[in-house]
C-alpha cells in the first residue's frame, strides 16, 4: 500500500492497552494489513492503564489514547470496546470488562451475563447483542481533533460458553450466519468480520482517503 495520507510522518504507534488479548489482536491485524508501522503495546514502556472514567466508548478510547501519547511521547491509538445488550439496556456496555467487579475476569463477567439474562430467555428466543469497538488516535497528548473509527458486531448472546478461541464474552457470542460462536473462529476469520476488526479496517480506508 503506496501511503499519502496524514499517517506519513509516523513510523511508531504506541497502543493503549495492556490487555493481551486485545494486543494479540491488533498485532495480527497490523500485520494482516502490511501497515508500515511499527505498534508498540504501551507495557513495552512501562505505561500503566488510563482510569476509564468517560461515559461512553469515544470518551475513553480518547483518554486512553491521550494517556498513553503523554506518558510516551509519541502518538497512540487506543480502543475502547464492550459488548451491548438490549434487553439490559446496553449493559455492560462501557463497564463490560470490570462487570462483575474484577477488571479482566473473563470467567466472572461472563458468568455473571449468564445469569443476569436467564430469567429474560422466553420460549428459546434468541437474545441480541452487538460487540462495539472505537478506535481513537492521536497524534500527541493534546491533539484537539482525535481521529475515530468505529466498529460493531451483531450476534446473539448464548446461555452458555461455546469455543476455545479469543477473550472476554466471544464464548457467549453467536454468530447465527456462520452457525458458530466467536470463540470458535479462527483469529484470521474473526479479525475480517469482527467489531475490531471493522475498526480497523476504517482505520485503514482512511489512509488513502486523507
Amino acid at each position: 500500500m503506496t501511503q499519502t495520507s496524514w499517517l506519513d510522518p509516523y513510523a511508531e504507534i504506541v497502543l493503549a492497552s495492556n490487555n493481551k488479548g486485545k494486543i494479540a489482536e491488533f498485532s495480527q491485524i497490523f500485520e494482516q494489513l502490511n501497515l508500515p508501522i511499527q505498534m508498540i503495546p504501551q507495557g513495552q514502556l512501562h505505561i500503566e492503564d488510563a482510569i476509564e472514567d468517560g461515559l461512553s466508548f469515544i470518551e475513553n478510547a480518547i483518554l486512553k489514547a491521550r494517556h498513553a501519547a503523554k506518558h510516551s511521547g509519541k502518538p497512540a491509538i487506543a480502543d475502547d470496546s464492550g459488548l451491548c445488550v438490549p434487553a439490559l439496556a446496553g449493559a455492560p456496555g462501557i463497564y463490560s470488562a470490570r462487570y462483575a467487579g474484577e477488571h479482566g475476569n473473563d470467567i466472572a463477567n461472563n458468568q455473571k451475563l449468564i445469569q443476569t439474562l436467564e430469567p429474560l430467555r422466553q420460549n428459546n428466543l434468541p437474545i441480541t447483542g452487538m460487540f462495539v469497538c472505537v478506535l481513537a488516535f492521536v497524534a500527541h497528548a493534546e491533539d484537539p481533533l482525535p481521529k475515530i473509527f468505529q466498529g460493531t458486531w451483531q450476534g446473539e448472546i448464548l446461555p452458555e460458553a461455546r469455543g476455545e478461541h479469543g477473550f472476554g464474552y466471544d464464548p457467549l457470542f453467536w454468530l447465527p450466519e456462520l452457525g458458530k460462536s466467536s470463540a470458535e473462529l479462527e483469529k484470521s476469520e474473526k479479525n475480517k468480520i469482527s467489531h475490531r476488526g471493522q475498526a480497523m479496517q476504517a482505520f485503514v480506508a482512511s489512509l488513502t482517503t486523507a
